[in-house]
């Protein structure tokens, strides 16, 4: 396929905001793609020439971009910098100087999609001397034979900022309305926005049926390849999956009332999760979001081949660090440096020694389990492991109907450091990808922040006339030095009817930026907003010497000043409490 024809669908893509819109025209790409280009136009669409699980990354620079633009183009790259302060864009920049080449050569030639993703993931096989002119090279050639509008999105690619606003779900829906739009009479009415099927229950069903083929495969092209027999698609040990979500309760009485009676409590560990793949002798560990992180713990892989019985097997677990002294489990934060480690790995392993926490099983000798019952799958994990205390156990649980006993146990779970209790059904089925009412998780609810707003950075692309990603701050005790305490970028929308948005807070902070250097702005401190978190965590990236996970804006108080924002000891004071650490 000519790379132009995907640039064309990306502008569209890009153009509109509705996701209905979104899924018909992806849909009317995917009627036309063939099947011997499913598998490279797939991962191109999602803005990507690797999978997540594959170790290679295209470790390209904006610097290098630069370089390739310069040489495409002829111009200095001081002039390509100024021009991408003012755009906010490399790929617009790629675009507007492609459109004016000013050097070419003689054997520019139409250019493919299969060309494009070719080079792309060639510039990650490259290394050793002349490595960066090599790469140059390449992305120069890729320049030199693309339309501007292909630049731009070859730019974007190769940044991994692609920003057409294609989620899973609405690949998902573009499949079906691909694929089934006859049998399921799917209609897409563009002018209303609205879409009609003949019945809306086999609508849902085939979605479905579409959703478990991706979660089991996470990957759509996998899916498109067997559309026409997707039951044909199995779980396969070594291919990494969409694990099973749980819903947030407020209590454990609402949980009972979630799963049933008796109940299975386990500790919700705080550590990341991480399922272990085994199969013909080789371990491999991945994490949620299925990337592969074998490498960076050879430590978990020496226990699970020395402790776990069983030749083939995929076990769903979660990894917390220990503290080598005091042999307290430890914050999530002390051991997140561990998953992007390539180097010195020996070092930090004995730096952040782990514990494996297993608590499900989804096949067992070429065995797919997640359709047998929670309390089946849980027999399994106690007969193939082999305990080591501290380092690699089932997770801890107990079996009860009682609320004092599970209050109980949800207080031990707390004083241990942990996040909270996960209770479950014990005839769920394992449900990839799915938050489905077979277990829900309780955790404490954390009061919201009332902090400053002391920074931002000009956005990208669409944002690139609206400050985001905005600093947040809170007071020291004395009320006159001010401690930063992370960065907010969700809770704001792009369209004012919809809530606070970007557009809102730039014309409320613009006025107040006191300095500016490159896209990062600081702001007077003035406007208090209400901020919600997953949790606080002790951080060395701000001056406050916590961070927030996962940070939410609520809502913007103009009835509040500087002097009624949080001080570092509410932080501290809650810090402390989330967890039970007084206790």
């Amino acid at each position: 396929m000519d790379y132009l024809e995907l640039a064309e669908l990306y502008e569209k893509l890009g153009s509109t905001s509705k996701r209905l819109e979104k899924t018909f025209i992806l849909s009317k790409f995917l009627k036309k793609t063939k099947t011997s280009e499913v598998n490279h136009l797939v991962n191109l669409i999602q803005g990507n020439v690797y999978s997540p699980w594959e170790e290679q990354k295209i470790g390209m620079s904006s610097r290098l971009i630069i370089k390739a633009l310069s040489n495409v183009s002829g111009k200095g790259a001081d002039n390509i910098d100024k021009l991408w302060a003012k755009i906010g864009d490399l790929g617009e920049v790629a675009e507007k100087l492609c459109s004016k080449k000013e050097q070419t050569t003689l054997h520019s030639s139409t250019l493919t999609t299969r060309k494009v993703f070719d080079n792309i993931r060639k510039l990650a096989d490259m290394e050793g001397e002349g490595t960066v002119s090599k790469k140059v090279g390449l992305l120069s050639e890729l320049l030199t034979s693309a339309s501007p509008v292909g630049a731009k999105y070859i730019v974007r690619t190769i940044l991994e900022e692609l920003r057409v606003g294609v989620s899973e779900g609405t690949f998902r829906d573009a499949i079906v309305w691909a694929f089934f739009d006859k049998e399921l009479g799917i209609i897409y009415d563009e002018k209303k926005n609205k879409v009609d099927v003949n019945n809306r229950e086999e609508f849902n069903e085939c979605v479905n049926k579409v959703k478990h083929a991706y979660d089991l495969t996470s990957d759509f092209s996998v899916v498109i390849e067997n559309i026409k027999d997707l039951d044909s698609i199995k779980l396969v040990v070594g291919t990494p999956i969409n694990v099973m979500l749980y819903q947030k309760v407020k209590g454990i009485k609402e949980g009972f009332d979630a799963v049933g009676k008796p109940a299975v409590l386990e500790f919700k560990y705080d550590g990341f999760r991480v399922l272990v793949h085994k199969s013909n002798g080789q371990i491999k560990l991945f994490t949620r979001r299925l990337e592969n992180v074998s490498k960076q713990f050879p430590d978990i892989v020496e226990l699970i081949k020395n402790n776990v019985r069983g030749d083939n097997y995929i076990l769903d677990s979660e990894v917390i660090g220990i503290d080598p002294k005091s042999k307290k489990w430890l914050p999530f934060q002390d051991i997140s440096q561990r998953i992007k480690r390539k180097y010195d790995i020996e070092e930090i392993v004995k730096k952040v020694p782990i514990m494996l926490n297993v608590f499900d099983i989804i096949a067992y000798n070429k065995e797919s389990l997640i359709s047998k019952p929670f309390k089946e799958r849980r027999k399994i994990i106690e007969s193939i492991i082999k305990p080591v205390k501290e380092r690699l156990e089932p997770a801890k649980q107990i079996i009860t109907s009682d609320i004092k006993e599970a209050e109980k146990f949800y207080k031990e779970a707390l004083k241990k450091g942990n996040e909270g209790i996960m209770m479950k059904n014990l005839e769920g089925i394992y449900k990839p990808g799915s938050r489905v009412g077979y277990g829900v998780k309780v955790k404490p609810i954390l009061e919201t922040l009332d902090l400053i707003i002391t920074g931002a950075e000009w956005g990208e692309g669409k944002r690139a006339k609206w400050l985001s990603s905005f600093e947040l701050s809170c007071l020291r005790d004395n009320k006159k030095e001010i401690l930063a305490i992370g960065k907010v970028g969700t809770g704001i929308k792009e369209k004012d009817e919809l809530g606070i948005s970007f557009d809102e807070l730039t014309k409320l902070l613009k006025p107040l930026i006191t300095d500016t250097k490159g896209k990062n702005v600081t702001i007077k401190p003035k406007i208090i907003v209400e901020i919600a978190y997953e949790e606080i965590q002790k951080s060395t990236s701000y001056s406050s010497g916590y961070a927030l996970r996962f940070p939410r804006l609520i809502n913007i108080r103009y009835d509040l000043g500087v002097k009624d924002s949080k001080t570092i000891s509410d932080v501290e004071r809650i810090y402390n409490m989330q967890r039970g650490r007084q206790v």
